[in-house]
């Protein structure tokens, strides 16, 4: 099993409170890997005007063919972090040369383009340095974003934070997640670490998902270039979440309807029953098959946590207006809020998804028996 921890927070922090969490719950992963999603940035970053911002791991020569590649599409560079790090690194962790997050001005050329086209755009940048780095070896890019940065490694989390130095202020953020790995794949592929981005969606999951496989047919065969990769079983909740809010327009509410949709007279008495059934059946082959706890972010910064019906892998939400976690376990939530109201913790059951709207003043919850709101 993997360790989360997601928060979101009124003030700017430091990635080192989600880090401090997954110290707290070390024994459910074994150091392999960790993985750090922050949006809704401080600092610098956080002062950007929508700008994109770059992260990834770079050798030197992936860095002039970086520099090169964007300056040939008309970026240019407005603020950046290189994150130099001592020679020798901890043990586990992998000798860089680079760990880059860039900020950049838009082309001049992309003046009065729409939203959309922009997010479009910005996606096929990102492929195609992911795929410029596979073919050498020389990058490795996990997002390409507005108020996004992304940072993954090899090693012990604590270990891989202190190399680094992740306290910087440079990094504080109002949201974060945090994974820390336990390896269940042969060799060990930063791109199968959690957390996965694609257009402002983020997740991370603690589990399996034996149904990876037509879930992930599925989706590459949407004629969608973003749904690619799948060195992880886990990437499939990411994009099927992204499918479900950007294609069928569908809110958060409306998720575990798509990934474990109800049956029998459950759909029949449900004031959306209808509609349910026919969703079910266009997504049918998205249907997971757990255990699974899956946390994440949508675009507008709210966070959420659902569990699959087996309930196998634990998730406890709770905290107070203005700064709320979630956590794999109550010591992980214990070590980011510890002055919280205990008695207001929430452990979700298979029927729910706990939701942490923008404005951070409470947790709301909704359960798959309610009536849903659709958009008109």
């Amino acid at each position: 099993m993997c360790r989360l921890i997601a928060i979101t927070s009124e003030t700017p922090l430091s990635p080192m409170v989600a880090i401090g969490a997954l110290d707290a719950m070390n024994e459910g992963h074994d150091g392999s890997g960790v993985g750090l999603f922050l949006s809704d940035l401080g600092g610098h970053f956080g002062e950007l005007n929508g700008e994109p911002i770059l992260s990834g791991i770079f050798t030197n020569a992936g860095m002039k063919r970086l520099d090169g590649f964007m300056m040939e599409v008309g970026f240019l560079t407005k603020y950046k972090l290189s994150i130099k790090v001592p020679k020798t690194p901890p043990p586990g962790v992998p000798k860089r040369d680079m760990y880059l997050i860039r900020a950049y001005e838009y082309p001049e050329t992309w003046e009065g383009l729409s939203e959309r086209e922009i997010h479009e755009r910005l996606m096929n940048i990102r492929l195609q340095l992911r795929h410029m780095g596979e073919e050498k070896q020389d990058m490795i890019v996990f997002s390409f974003w507005p108020d996004v940065i992304m940072i993954k490694e090899i090693g012990e989390p604590l270990a891989v934070a202190e190399h680094l130095q992740l306290e910087r202020p440079e990094l504080q953020a109002r949201v974060m997640i945090a994974q820390g790995r336990q390896n269940t794949n042969y060799a060990i592929n930063l791109y199968a670490c959690h957390p996965f981005f694609i257009q402002g969606v983020a997740t991370t999951t603690n589990g399996e998902n034996t149904a990876f496989v037509p879930i992930r047919e599925f989706l590459m065969s949407r004629g969608f270039p973003g749904y690619i990769g799948y060195q992880s079983d886990s990437e499939v909740f990411t994009h099927i979440l992204h499918f479900m809010l950007n294609r069928l327009g569908l809110p958060i509410e409306a998720y575990k309807h798509v990934i474990t949709p109800l049956s029998g007279e459950d759909l029949e008495n449900h004031p959306n029953g209808r509609f349910l059934k026919h969703l079910k059946h266009v997504c049918r082959r998205l249907i997971i098959d757990g255990p699974n706890c899956v946390m994440g972010c949508l675009p507008d910064k709210t966070l959420f946590l659902v569990q699959d019906r087996k309930k196998l892998r634990p998730g406890v939400v709770g905290g107070q207006p203005g700064f709320y976690a979630i956590a794999s376990e109550m010591c992980g939530l214990d070590v980011a809020i510890p002055d919280r109201d205990k008695s207001k913790d929430f452990q979700p059951m298979y029927l729910d998804t706990a939701i942490i709207r923008p404005d951070r003043q409470e947790v709301t919850t909704c359960r798959q028996t309610d009536e849903l709101p659709l958009p008109h």
